[in-house]
């Protein structure tokens, strides 16, 4: 059986370790540069930033049993942060780390943007065409509504009321590069009622050895300043936060928009497939939601076929 997957972010990784492990022939197409999606760590002037999923915690055995396949390996490590109670994980050089594990042993396509579907074989940008028996897909659903109209493939009833229900929040992300550490007790802190709902501290994180910060917009604030001059917004978040990251201490900084950031309202089952054909719907919109629920998502989806 012949199966692409669209998204090589949790989900899909998740899904294709799975069918490669039954045998299926599986490939798994992204249009980004690397494999992770949210899960994503950049370099500037030699440094490390996370500035996608900052963490994630394990509540599942099936989630569990990657942390500590994972582990083993040392890819992952622990993060105790002071606002939280239970441990949190992260990438221990960074959260893309943890993809690029995941993608190791598994065929892999970057750089080819998806533009349509025909029958039973996709079109990427580049003109090439992959043929399939099923097709996964675990991008966010607004761009599978776009998807799907350029395909003009309709669909039914109950195929919108499982995606129009499906709904995600923006964010601005900072990352700044700075002379030295800041003082944010335990590498991170969340704030509440502010421009700026988290900053993080990399160097504390343990991901880098030259002092790095990510700040990460709130949903209303990112929504209301989304396509805005990204300097002066990254300059008003930065004076936000003067108290964690003072100005004297930035060397220089980055900015990056998430436009389907997080998904605030979720189709409540893991994964979902179109009516009457082999096309399914997976992603962190389905199920739980966060990093662990995009895992799920795709390994229930990948258990499934």
């Amino acid at each position: 059986m012949k199966i692409i997957i669209i998204g090589a972010g949790m989900a899909g990784l998740s899904a294709a370790r799975v069918l490669t492990q039954k045998g299926y022939d599986v490939t798994v197409i992204d249009k980004g540069r690397g494999v992770g999606g949210r899960m994503s760590t950049r370099a500037i002037e030699n440094a490390k930033v996370d500035h996608g999923a900052q963490y994630f915690s394990v509540k599942t055995p099936e989630f569990q049993a990657l942390i500590s396949e994972l582990q083993s390996d040392n890819i992952i490590a622990e993060w105790h942060l002071v606002q939280r109670d239970n441990v949190r994980y992260v990438g221990a050089k960074g959260m893309n780390t943890i993809p690029k594990k995941m993608a190791s042993t598994l065929n892999v396509l970057i750089n080819e943007k998806l533009i349509s579907i025909n029958n039973n074989s996709i079109k990427t940008e580049s003109g090439n065409i992959y043929d399939f028996d099923n097709l996964l897909i675990t991008i966010p659903t607004p761009q599978i509504i776009d998807l799907f109209q350029i395909s003009k493939i309709e669909f039914s009833e109950n195929d919108k009321k499982v995606i129009e229900q499906i709904e995600y929040q923006p964010c601005i992300a900072v990352m700044a590069v700075l002379k030295q550490p800041t003082e944010v007790v335990s590498g991170g802190i969340i704030l509440d009622n502010q421009p700026v709902a988290w900053v993080a501290d990399n160097f504390q994180k343990g991901i880098t050895e030259i002092p790095t910060a990510t700040i990460h917009a709130s949903a209303a604030y990112s929504a209301k300043r989304f396509d805005d001059d990204l300097q002066d917004v990254a300059n008003d978040m930065l004076l936000s936060v003067n108290q964690y990251i003072v100005p004297e201490n930035i060397v220089s900084f980055q900015t990056h928009r998430w436009k389907f950031s997080n998904a605030t309202k979720r189709f409540e089952k893991p994964f979902y497939q179109i009516e009457n054909k082999n096309i399914y719907l997976g992603g962190d919109g389905f199920g739980i939601g966060n990093v662990e629920g995009a895992f799920l998502s795709g390994y229930y989806l990948g258990m499934s076929l």
